[in-house]
């Protein structure tokens, strides 16, 4: 046996004739209110499941993993002089922000930061 509300339910349409324009606010609040939270539902869940489905979790380490890998080879080939070409270093900056942008972790942010100190040829 469902559970009947004693809460009256109104409509838009049943509110006009009564003339009770608080109630209506508050409808139109609770329905704003429902809607924001069903919104928020789908965007928590609609990442993760497009990730699983087109396997793009995959694709986004490998890019993070090339992106490291260019980092360390920067840095090793020009570790010794402590300097680096304007090419190299417009390179790594492109490479750093897009290797943080996939969320790459702290061992990257170290030989960045060493890196700013050198000379730029």
């Amino acid at each position: 046996m469902p559970i009947r509300s004693t809460a009256p339910m109104y409509t838009l349409t049943s509110l006009g004739k009564r003339g009770d324009k608080m109630e209506a606010w508050k409808l139109l609040a609770n329905c704003a209110g429902d809607l924001c939270q069903i919104v928020t539902c789908a965007v928590l869940l609609i990442r993760p499941l497009r990730e699983w489905i087109m396997g793009t979790r995959a694709l986004r380490e490998g890019q993070r993993c090339l992106l490291r890998s260019e980092i360390v080879r920067i840095y090793y080939r020009h570790g010794k002089d402590k300097h680096l070409q304007e090419y190299a270093y417009r390179n790594l900056e492109h490479c750093y922000r897009a290797y943080k942008a996939l969320g790459g972790n702290s061992f990257v942010d170290h030989i960045y930061e060493e890196m700013q100190d050198w000379e730029i040829i």
